[in-house]
């Protein structure tokens, strides 16, 4: 479960790996201080999505450092990162490519909302439980993000 989520979040099998040890670790550190208010899975699920979120703000940090740099070493090199996801096959990979482009463009809340309940398949109380919010409030976001890449996906075609 954990590693499933980091890889759709992440898109990127060693990201993946480092991120699920990253939570395992955390897990087992703060054991102790777990309080029982919520779930161990709801709880581990929290944990990984900011693990996730940490690894992709720290990307993002990366790559701009990486541009500045390049505007004063006079290389144009980017480490950008590619779409690299196990389980899909050659002939789809392209169009989920574009699709997993779409979703990390979407904003933090939402993408999480559509991760959770969409490729997790986890039921709405229990995102909502893991993100803090209501349940209509997931809802929301669930729905908003579905629109949102409907219109990308539309948009997309449309310049073809």
């Amino acid at each position: 479960m954990v590693f499933n989520l980091a890889l759709n979040y992440v898109q990127n099998y060693e990201d993946a790996q480092e991120i699920t040890q990253d939570v395992f670790v955390s897990v087992y550190r703060s054991m102790a201080s777990f309080d029982g208010r919520s779930t161990v899975s709801t709880w581990i699920y929290r944990i990984t999505v900011n693990r996730c979120l940490d690894v992709i703000k720290a990307r993002k940090r990366k790559k701009r450092f990486g541009f500045i740099t390049a505007l004063f070493d006079g290389e144009g090199k980017e480490d950008v990162p590619h779409f690299d996801h196990p389980g899909v096959q050659l002939e789809h990979k392209e169009t989920l490519e574009k699709l997993f482009t779409y979703i990390n463009e979407l904003p933090e809340n939402q993408r999480t909302a559509l991760l959770l309940s969409k490729t997790e398949q986890l039921p709405q109380t229990e995102v909502a439980e893991i993100m803090g919010l209501s349940v209509k409030a997931v809802e929301s976001l669930t729905q908003r993000a579905k629109a949102s890449l409907a219109a990308k996906m539309k948009n997309s075609e449309g310049k073809k």
